[in-house]
């Protein structure tokens, strides 16, 4: 008796994170725990939503539709604005909720609530400055007497799906713009990171935007394929892997997609470059969440001159980096999501080694906790080279020409960015030039991003872009006027 009431108060004790559904807090009997990656406690029961739940999110989305459509772009902007302001003033309690939830090191949590409400003041602006242009209608002989213009009209009601990785700032980069156009939004949340959805419907709701306009709900893939497909549904944003990605590609047909999918990031070192700088840099954005963003410098390809000062400089600075409790704040590397990414990459490793690669720091995951881990002599036909990785593992690649280090960089099936470190201008123009990616940055990793830059991938890395002014002309569309 007395263990069945202990079961039952600890069950009592778990929190619960519900869907939310037009501002309500909707619970259903199927429920999901969510663990703590580093810890492995229970952090809350996620009710998972089905048919019916999915349902009422959709007639709420239209029914709010018909009314955000109308709003003056002022409007818009200044909720947008207020839900901004609010996130500043709470923003170490979701910065604590994204390093239980995430397993993220609270220092980068931070940056990403900061970062996040600098997305919502750019998506303020966005929506401020949303407008057509003019048409020249009488450059036709047939055109004359008539006047000419273009707007941008909301889709209607917009399906997110968001990752784990970056739980706040991912999100806002579809639900922002998206408000930001006059539509509604469905969020499914990644199931590891649930909270912080709820957190952000809940924001959006109190900085004055209808509850009908932004619904979570919590759910796998038999959600998503039902949320996706939805006739109610008139565009999908997705940010996640290239498998499911296509998958979503295929059963929405004609309807719209945005697809924000992997990468196995190549960063170039030249000979002309300040090599130790880069290093350095690299070492820090390698390993920073523990590899797992789509972004990471995975691939790393020096030219063979500075290759050993290179490989000394980036060691060193990698024998710094702190693993551990990501509620440290002095943590640099916590833990992988779950356990079926630390067995995956130690197999990837074995493999690597196995193939002829050298280990040089680092090895394998003990339970969810990997040490930085960086070989070298990988040969390209290796999952930790022609896939992506999403831990924290790198790959030192040797070359002996700067027209060599860019096609191994295009020897890949992804294409989202690239680092590039050099100080000789024509190699810099040769890159920029040459390398197939979505984004060539100079002097700095491939993991630099800021919130209001275009931001997507070519190849396997998806389609449309990201980034506040991109993504609402992806969120909206053209919609052509003249007046006679």
């Amino acid at each position: 008796m007395s263990s069945e009431i202990t079961r039952q108060e600890t069950t009592a004790a778990i929190e619960v994170v519900p869907n939310v559904i037009a501002g309500e807090a909707v619970t259903t009997g199927a429920r999901e725990q969510v663990l703590n990656p580093y810890t492995g406690e229970v952090l809350y029961e996620v009710p998972q939503a089905g048919e019916a739940e999915l349902r009422r999110a959709l007639d709420a989305a239209v029914a709010a539709f018909a009314d955000v459509r109308r709003w003056p772009a002022h409007r818009r902007a200044s909720c947008l604005r207020e839900a901004s302001r609010l996130l500043r003033e709470r923003a170490e309690d979701v910065a604590l909720t994204i390093a239980r939830e995430a397993g993220k090191p609270l220092k980068a949590a931070r940056v990403e609530v900061g970062r996040s409400a600098e997305n919502l003041a750019f998506a303020a602006d966005a929506a401020a400055d949303l407008a057509g242009e003019g048409l020249p209608l009488d450059a036709s002989v047939y055109g004359e007497g008539r006047v000419g213009f273009t707007v941008r009209a909301p889709r209607g009601v917009i399906a997110a799906i968001s990752p784990f990785n970056f739980p706040l700032n991912l999100a806002l980069h579809k639900v922002g713009p998206a408000l930001a156009g006059g539509n509604t939004v469905i969020l499914k949340p990644a199931p590891q990171t649930p909270k912080t959805a709820v957190i952000l419907a809940r924001l959006l709701v109190e900085a004055g935007f209808p509850p009908g306009a932004i619904s979570v709900l919590h759910g796998g893939a038999d959600l998503g394929n039902a949320l996706v497909t939805a006739p109610d549904v008139a565009m999908v944003s997705f940010t996640g892997s290239p498998q499911v990605g296509q998958a979503i590609a295929r059963a929405c047909g004609l309807k719209p997609v945005v697809l924000e999918l992997g990468n196995n990031s190549a960063n170039l070192v030249d000979e002309h470059a300040d090599v130790d700088a880069a290093a350095r840099l690299l070492a820090v954005a390698g390993f920073a969440y523990a590899g797992q963003v789509c972004i990471h410098p995975q691939r790393l390809i020096i030219h063979e001159r500075v290759y050993e000062q290179f490989r000394a400089t980036f060691l060193e600075a990698v024998g710094t980096l702190k693993v551990g409790d990501p509620l440290d704040d002095t943590t640099d590397v916590g833990p992988l999501i779950n356990d079926a990414g630390a067995a995956r990459l130690n197999a990837w490793v074995d493999e690597a080694v196995s193939f002829g690669g050298t280990l040089l720091a680092g090895g394998h995951a003990e339970g969810r906790l990997m040490p930085p881990t960086v070989l070298e002599d990988v040969p390209e036909h290796a999952q930790l080279v022609c896939n992506e990785a999403f831990g924290p593992v790198v790959v030192l690649q040797r070359v002996d020409s700067w027209t060599d280090a860019i096609d191994t960089a295009n020897r890949s099936r992804f294409g989202l960015q690239t680092g590039v470190f050099s100080t000789y201008l024509p190699h810099v123009l040769q890159a920029v030039r040459d390398i197939e990616a979505g984004g060539v940055i100079v002097n700095d990793t491939s993991a630099f991003r800021v919130d209001q830059m275009p931001y997507g991938g070519v190849k396997d890395s998806g389609v449309g872009r990201e980034g506040a002014r991109a993504a609402l002309e992806e969120l909206t569309y053209v919609r052509s006027v003249v007046l006679r």
